[in-house]
């Protein structure tokens, strides 16, 4: 068996994150669903969702739409409170350097823009979505920095190794709440447009009662007091069941970006 929370797994988050899954592993057992004690942490992500021994985890949007489907199941959609948010939707703030005479969008022409990995919906897809319209002959950056996560786009933009960046917002929450040092350097100029948050998944073999009993768990857990000072940290308020076309959307966006001429952060 295996249960994973990698998303927002820092380790400021841990002790959270860990209490979490200890609360979950107990109503996924009441409801018959076979749980591990602990979760997953240094397994690379990609692998632990291919697992079919996988439990639950959560991936981001981009990869389960245009990846992962047939090989995990959606289970719920998470609600987050930050700024960003509206219900099970999400969105990226584009942020730079707290000094940055930036005020939109259009004044980020000719920068170096900092994102997290490729296959990120917050950090990439919806970055371009964001600026598509704006670029010329398929450009609109002077270039780009691959970090490999947000709250390293984050520092290489408040270090001045790039001028922006695109940051789940949940993310920039969280770096508002744990890391002031870095955030406090920052500002958010723009925002990206809106898509489903951050799927929970399971084994793509599970019937469909097994789906329906992690549901109840996940709605359950996620709304029993007990867990509200967890819930806090990790600024989650609940789950919602969206239809697995809804993340279609994430595939939508990429293609207008492409349509408009503008197929890569460039």
């Amino acid at each position: 068996m295996i249960a994973s929370l990698p998303m927002y797994d820092w380790p400021d988050l841990r002790l959270a994150t860990d209490a979490l899954w200890a609360a979950l592993a107990r109503a996924l057992r009441d409801r018959g669903i076979a749980a591990p004690d602990r979760l997953e942490h240094a397994r690379p992500r990609e692998a632990q969702w291919r697992d079919p021994d996988l439990v639950l985890s959560q991936t981001c949007g981009y990869p389960y739409a245009t990846a992962l489907r047939g090989t995990v199941r959606l289970v719920a959609t998470p609600a987050y409170i930050a700024d960003g948010c509206e219900g099970p939707l999400y969105r990226s703030a584009i942020v730079v350097r707290a000094d940055d005479p930036a005020r939109g969008l259009v004044d980020l022409r000719g920068r170096v823009a900092a994102y997290n990995a490729p296959d990120s919906q917050s950090g990439y897809s919806a970055f371009r979505a964001a600026v598509a319209t704006l670029a010329r002959e398929s450009r609109f950056f002077a270039g780009t920095v691959r970090t490999g996560a947000h709250l390293s786009s984050m520092i290489a933009v408040a270090d001045g190794q790039a001028d922006c960046a695109a940051i789940d917002c949940v993310c920039w929450s969280l770096a508002e709440h744990y890391r002031v040092d870095i955030a406090a350097r920052l500002k958010v100029v723009a925002w990206s447009p809106p898509a489903p948050a951050l799927p929970f998944v399971t084994a793509a073999d599970r019937t469909d009662d097994e789906v329906e009993a992690i549901r109840a768990a996940l709605r359950d857990v996620l709304a029993d007091p007990a867990t509200a000072a967890t819930r806090r940290a990790l600024l989650i308020a609940g789950v919602e069941v969206l239809d697995d076309g809804a993340y279609d959307a994430i595939v939508e966006m990429e293609r207008a970006a492409i349509d408009v001429g503008y197929p890569a952060l460039a």
